[in-house]
């Protein structure tokens, strides 16, 4: 059967058993802060405008994002992660359990909790601040000691990486969770997918995929390129999905389906957003 002919594959279909799945997220997590104004100057300092800020908003960012993602469509959901012992830590905490992801944050004094704070007006993004660290080697060895404990209780891993140095030991986690039968996605940063090698899965979106495999002109020859890719890194598949389905269950191609369908949903939405399961089908 063709893709056209098969049925459509609707995510009500999986919701019970979504419910029901144990994914475990690890990775880089960062607090997003939006400051929301009006643009009524320009400076007389420099040629800019000068924003004055009405409003503000706080969500958590990275692989919280991911794993507030996760919740959102009904899977019980564990966040590991690394951050400073700030403020920001504690709200991203605080956002986390409102939407009730269980949050396993190792908090190192020496770092500070990663913030990448917006600047909108008229309706744009006027300005990106980012405020970054790099966690110690110490705690990223307790991380790895307490990721190897959530294993136990998990169907499927998600490796959310976005290169703020939170996945150091990404090869050994991938080998300790393929070591305990689990599957692992991994959503990948840089070019340097070798580390990812043994993975079940890598997630890249187009733009990630042609910084590795390099351009393409037809479908067939992604189709050729990605395949390769997949037998030299060793993986089952090379998509773009969602976890949450797959650890329920699903087969990646209604997987993908559904992804298409939430991504055609969060475009529409400002900055990190949710899916919620009552917005698809």
């Amino acid at each position: 059967m063709s893709a056209a002919d098969r049925p459509r594959t609707r995510f009500s279909q999986w919701r019970e058993r979504v419910a029901q799945a144990k994914v475990l997220v690890a990775g880089d997590v960062m607090l997003d802060r939006y400051w929301f104004g009006e643009v009524e100057r320009i400076s007389p300092e420099a040629p800019v405008p000068v924003v004055k800020i009405a409003r503000s908003e706080e969500r958590p960012g990275g692989a919280a994002n991911v794993a507030r993602n996760v919740r959102a469509l009904g899977a019980q959901t564990t966040l590991l992660s690394v951050t400073g012992d700030d403020e920001p830590a504690t709200i991203l905490a605080r956002l986390l359990a409102e939407e009730k992801v269980t949050a396993s944050l190792l908090r190192d004094a020496t770092l500070a909790t990663t913030v990448k704070l917006r600047v909108i007006g008229r309706q744009q993004q006027l300005l990106r601040v980012d405020f970054e660290a790099t966690p110690s080697h110490e705690v990223l060895a307790a991380k790895l000691a307490d990721y190897e404990q959530q294993l136990r209780d998990t169907d499927t891993v998600i490796l959310s990486d976005y290169g703020k140095g939170g996945l150091a030991h990404v090869a050994s986690m991938i080998a300790l969770a393929r070591g305990a039968g689990r599957r692992v996605l991994v959503d990948p940063k840089g070019d340097e997918w070798g580390r990812y090698r043994g993975a079940s899965l890598i997630t890249p979106n187009r733009s990630e995929f042609r910084e590795v495999a390099g351009r393409w002109r037809s479908e067939a020859e992604l189709e050729r390129k990605a395949e390769a890719l997949r037998r030299e890194l060793d993986l089952e598949a090379l998509l773009a999905t969602l976890g949450a389905l797959l650890a329920a269950g699903a087969p990646p191609a209604d997987a993908v389906a559904i992804a298409n369908e939430a991504a055609g949903v969060v475009v529409g939405k400002l900055g990190a957003a949710t899916v919620l399961p009552g917005e698809l089908a």
